[in-house]
């Protein structure tokens, strides 16, 4: 009887198929096209194998990759890495299941990064505010504090289309 041995690799294909869809899904609301945020996906795996870090559980490995993809993110658009804009059209849409979800989307794609993240992870991951804390690496009342004012902010934009 052979008994068959992983293949090397084997560990990051199945890291990979855990959260490939939830870091691409972060990468896009911080980019907003679909080949950006495949390369920014691309990117956090690659480090995750050179870094070959170890961890406590398989949500502190989660974390780490949250953590690393958003880090990228904010640097590729802090750095003016697209001086360019790019239109919602032009955007691939995350599957929604109607059209008031992608629109809601689009409306949280259009806050400034910093309440986009928070609200991301908050409502589309489902993260608590303590975990959203770690990742981001800011305090739970900053977090609590962007959730507050993202919020505000989709609020004034739903309630201006209203009453257009």
């Amino acid at each position: 009887m052979q008994r068959s041995l992983p293949e090397p690799g084997d560990h990051v294909m199945n890291i990979y198929e855990a959260y490939a869809d939830t870091l691409f899904r972060i990468a896009m609301v911080h980019l907003g096209r679909r080949e950006d945020a495949e390369e920014a996906t691309q990117d956090t795996f690659i480090k995750f194998i050179e870094k070959a870090p170890t961890f406590n559980d398989a949500e502190h490995q989660k974390a780490w990759l949250i953590r690393v993809i958003t880090n990228h993110c904010k640097s590729l658009v802090g750095r003016g890495w697209r001086k360019r804009e790019v239109k919602l059209e032009e955007t691939d849409p995350l599957t929604t299941d109607s059209p008031e979800d992608q629109a809601l989307i689009e409306l949280v794609r259009s806050l400034p990064v910093k309440y986009r993240s928070v609200v991301h992870l908050f409502y589309y991951e489902d993260y608590p505010v303590r975990e959203i804390s770690d990742i981001l690496q800011i305090s739970e009342s900053a977090v609590k504090m962007r959730l507050k004012r993202g919020r505000q902010l989709l609020k004034l934009e739903l309630e201006g289309e209203e009453h257009q």
